[in-house]
């Protein structure tokens, strides 16, 4: 990234943001968990827009990267509303395609719920709507649950980074941002793939994502060898094969 500007989110905090001039619709990158805009498949996005052409936005989550704010005192409704802001602040009403990894596939779906007919695409990879609740709550044990109750946070570990903290407010959070129980109202081309290694979030999840939505234009790529991060050299040739894909099929 060249220059890295900020805007002001709702709720007052600066989130960092990168955008890239070129054609509609803009490319917007939704990372995961503790992840950033100077993530491998975010930078890939975009180098490969700016070799096409394509205007590509990608920004951090408060708590995140170089935005203001704590990790910890944020939700799924919190980032999604930072989706929300740096979208409509830096693209204004210029057409869109969400690409959503891992946790960022939940806010890239909370997003196209709120921007409507602006977004003309999403492409999830690994998504984990629901994360929360069917993967962290359902699984904690009786102690984990207790402890989060009373002292409001828990720290799991993580094979790529530090301890993460867990927040009895992220789970409260994500039960008002559950999008797996109804059909998902939304009608664009989807695309999503998913590394039936993946240890942290189960395959099945991109699978049933893809049958609750209202789009009859889904697909779902399984990788059969891939895991959560899907980030060497074939997967993202992949990722961005898919990504043309939905550009020429919009264009």
């Amino acid at each position: 990234m060249t220059e890295v500007d900020t805007i002001t989110s709702s709720i007052g905090h600066k989130l960092a943001y990168n955008i890239t001039s070129g054609k509609d619709p803009v490319v917007v990158f939704l990372p995961g968990y503790k992840s950033d805009m100077s993530g491998t498949k975010a930078t890939m996005l975009s180098e490969y827009c700016q070799s096409i052409g394509q205007s590509c936005l990608l920004f951090d989550y408060s708590g995140h990267g170089i935005s203001q704010g704590e990790f910890i005192d944020g939700s799924i409704g919190r980032w999604a509303q930072d989706s929300v802001d740096v979208i409509r602040q830096v693209v204004g009403k210029r057409r869109v395609i969400l690409v959503g990894s891992s946790m960022g596939g939940w806010i890239m779906l909370l997003t196209a719920l709120k921007l409507e007919t602006q977004v003309a695409a999403i492409l999830g990879i690994a998504v984990a709507p629901d994360f929360t609740e069917d993967l962290m709550w359902r699984d904690f044990d009786e102690q984990q649950k207790a402890e989060l109750e009373s002292k409001g946070v828990i720290y799991l570990p993580s094979e790529y980074d530090d301890p993460l903290p867990v927040t009895y407010q992220a789970i409260l959070d994500g039960r008002e941002n559950l999008l797996l129980r109804d059909e998902i109202n939304i009608s664009c081309p989807a695309r999503f793939i998913h590394g039936m290694c993946d240890a942290d979030v189960p395959w099945e999840v991109s699978l049933k994502t893809l049958n609750k939505l209202k789009s009859a234009d889904v697909e779902l790529r399984l990788l059969k060898d891939g895991d959560h991060r899907l980030s060497n050299d074939d997967q993202l040739f992949i990722i961005r094969q898919m990504l043309k894909d939905l550009i020429d099929k919009i264009s």
